[in-house]
């Protein structure tokens, strides 16, 4: 029985989108300051971070992605596309808070599979 297939994957970076802004819902708190501009909840940009994980982005390319594809932006409920900062600064932030949530990410920024 080979248990690394237990778990769907995807080849789909909007259905990687809809299941990483679930798996943030249910992890992270929407903003990490209650005086954040809440421009942009912190599930949006983890789904984002994952898209790009997920496509071999660097920052600046994923913000071009965003504004370029409408359908990924309505799944992530985005009504402007951030700055690639704004996305680099989140990843920095995510990152130090060493939240639970990115152990679902493998060593190289893969979903990993879980038996």
């Amino acid at each position: 029985m080979n248990t690394t297939l237990d778990r769907p994957s995807t080849k789909s970076p909007v259905a990687l989108a809809r299941a990483a802004l679930t798996v943030a819902a249910e992890t992270l708190p929407a903003y990490s300051s209650k005086f954040s501009r809440k421009d942009f909840t912190q599930h949006q940009l983890f789904a984002m971070l994952a898209v790009r994980k997920f496509l071999k982005l660097d920052y600046r390319g994923l913000e071009v992605l965003l504004r370029e594809w409408a359908e990924l932006r309505e799944v992530l409920g985005l009504r402007k596309v951030p700055d690639h900062s704004t996305i680099q600064k989140a990843a920095r932030r995510l990152m130090a808070s060493r939240a639970p949530v990115l152990s679902w990410f493998g060593p190289h920024g893969s979903p990993r599979r879980v038996a």
